[in-house]
């Protein structure tokens, strides 16, 4: 069997079993699916020594395990959506565990290492690895709630979540890790070279030329430098051809290209939300092509022609790449544009290496729709961004498989990485932009209806009051045991509204039992102030309870003299330890619809998983 045919059939028989363990350790299926598609990149680079190891799946195992956890080190631990429960609650258990003790307990149970070379790749000497496994077998038993004896069936059970995972070829993964090789290469012989420089120095004369053996003078060579690093080329011809558009998004006449340029001229906004000229490193990717496409036949009518964009820029190393595709996501996350509103975020798993998709509305003249996706494969970052006039646009899972057909131009180039597998979009929670990580941002708020003037936040400060709250609550976010108390409220300054009009989000952390006791009294308090406060009728008009997270939605309606009546919009949400109360007042004319305020309220227990856990107790 050759080298090609030996490693092709290493990668299908122990990918599957490096994906289950390094997701049972991250609990973040995105940056496992990388990192195992890394570590096999690292191993066909170092091929002839690790078919000779002992356990070469061990080898890629520690490789895949620290790729894994670096990737995942900056994120909390994965949440997914439509998470079947008992995969949820298995790696809801593991996240109790250290990073430590989750490896110890992952290598022991799911590959058939001894307990010597199991503690010997996790680093530790054989005795304090058992006390850890020891340690990791009971509290996972424990908060997973089965017997010992069933630790492994239950690990094993995660593999239907991760097996239906569409793979990048195995001659990807060889050509990424030959590409590697000679790059190593080329800075191992430019290292040389320069040791030889520096040794030259040291025979120099003081007039900066070279003695000979033969006693003559040769003049230094100064016509030629050290050579450049080599650009990541992006040709023209590896972006989307309007047929291609056309065959995915509906449009009467189809479309044509409009533009194709490297965006070097103008203010460098080429899509809705992008926020610099460029997502990579500094501005400065190693090549960069956008395209634009227009419908062919004109727009009829006062609607605004829909547009489709593709960007895609080349990163020198993959490093770079994963900061500009974190970068582009950022543009769309957190966008600063046209009043714009995050309606959903998505998770693209079998699209490139890593991939997302955003639905935004924008409230400037003319009201559109975005559907904007980014990706990265290999050293190749893509955005695919469709803007529409409201309720014109396609759906997201249109837009998502234009991206994958995008990333499978660019993944067979030598610099791609993993190409589209399955471009199916899923809900997921949304990415953290606030300057509290676990709370709302602009970019989550509804239009107030009677103002066309963004909204904007407050700076995040300590929760000494509380004006979420409502008259019949009073919740006090400062009272012992509750850490991580901030609050933080969204005005529209540029509309000159009265001073009680205002939007606020007060957060907290606190035990769990706590945080249950704390709503439970909230809800108490408001059911009860009908009764107790004349003048005052509250109406219930969301309650939901699902597992650890908790949703009550209200409107408080109070007269205040005959003529006049203050409503109130206050929601209180709870996800495990972390509360958050939201609170909008109103004033003549500019409001915000129940239907609008109760999604707010769900926004904000989406992105309360985020808040840290409690400090005490």
């Amino acid at each position: 069997m050759t080298d090609p045919d030996e490693f092709d059939q290493f990668y299908k028989d122990v990918r599957t079993r490096l994906m289950l363990l390094t997701y049972c350790l991250t609990g973040d299926l995105p940056s496992s699916r990388a990192a195992v598609r890394d570590a096999f990149v690292v191993a066909w680079h170092h091929w002839r020594k690790v078919s000779r190891v002992e356990d070469p799946e061990a080898w890629v195992r520690e490789h895949a395990c620290r790729h894994a956890v670096r990737r995942h080190t900056a994120k909390l631990w994965h949440r997914e959506k439509n998470l079947d429960p008992e995969v949820k609650a298995t790696l809801g258990a593991l996240g109790r565990l250290t990073m430590t003790q989750r490896r110890v307990l992952l290598v022991t149970e799911l590959t058939s290492s001894s307990l010597n070379a199991m503690a010997r790749e996790v680093g530790l000497p054989r005795t304090e690895a058992e006390r850890e496994l020891q340690s990791a077998t009971s509290t996972f038993a424990l908060h997973r709630e089965v017997p010992t004896t069933e630790v492994r069936a239950v690990l094993e059970a995660v593999r239907s979540h991760v097996e239906t995972n569409r793979w990048p070829r195995p001659t990807i993964l060889r050509r990424a890790g030959a590409t590697r090789r000679r790059t190593h290469t080329v800075i191992g012989v430019a290292a040389t070279a320069a040791a030889l420089v520096i040794a030259g120095t040291l025979v120099t004369d003081a007039d900066g030329v070279r003695p000979t053996l033969a006693g003559e003078r040769v003049e230094p060579d100064h016509s030629s430098g050290p050579s450049e690093p080599t650009a990541v080329d992006l040709p023209e011809e590896t972006m989307l051809a309007a047929d291609s558009v056309s065959r995915v998004i509906a449009t009467q006449g189809g479309w044509t290209v409009a533009s194709t340029d490297d965006n070097s001229a103008g203010n460098g906004k080429a899509v809705t939300c992008q926020q610099t000229r460029y997502a990579a490193p500094r501005n400065r990717p190693d090549s960069a092509v956008f395209r634009t496409f227009a419908p062919q036949q004109e727009t009829k009518g006062k609607k605004a022609a829909p547009v489709v964009a593709q960007t895609a820029e080349a990163a020198h190393t993959v490093r770079a790449a994963e900061r500009s595709f974190d970068t582009a996501v950022g543009w769309f996350a957190a966008c600063r544009d046209n009043r714009a509103q995050l309606i959903e975020t998505y998770e693209l798993s079998g699209v490139g290496d890593e991939a997302m998709l955003f639905t935004l509305n924008t409230r400037s003249e003319p009201d559109s729709d975005i559907v904007a996706a980014v990706a990265r494969t290999g050293s190749y970052t893509t955005t695919t961004v469709s803007t529409s006039p409201a309720g014109d646009g396609p759906r997201p899972t249109a837009v998502a498989r234009l991206l994958g057909t995008g990333v499978n131009q660019l993944c067979e180039l030598p610099e791609g990485g993993a190409c589209t597998t399955d471009p199916t979009p899923h809900v997921t929670t949304p990415v953290p932009v606030a300057q509290v990580p676990g709370m709302l941002d602009e970019v989550d708020l509804p239009s107030a209806a009677g103002v066309d003037r963004p909204w904007v936040g407050t700076e995040p400060r300590r929760a000494l009051t509380n004006p979420a709250a409502t008259h019949c609550d009073g919740t006090d976010f400062n009272a012992g045991g509750i850490s991580n108390n901030v609050t933080r409220t969204f005005l529209v300054p540029e509309a000159k509204l009265p001073d009680e009009f205002g939007l606020t989000e007060t957060v907290g952390t606190l035990p769990a039992g706590k945080a249950k006791a704390l709503v439970a009294d909230v809800q108490d308090k408001l059911d009860r102030c009908s009764k107790k406060q004349i003048g005052t009728r509250v109406t219930r008009l969301r309650n939901v309870e699902k597992g650890g997270t908790e949703l009550t939605v209200w409107r408080v309606s109070t007269e205040v003299t005959d003529d006049k009546t203050m409503n109130f919009l206050m929601g209180i949400v709870r996800d495990g330890t972390a509360v958050a109360q939201v609170g909008f007042v109103p004033v003549k004319g500019v409001t915000i619809d129940q239907d609008a305020f109760t999604a707010l309220a769900q926004r904000a227990l989406d992105r309360l998983g985020d808040m840290p856990a409690p400090r005490s107790g």
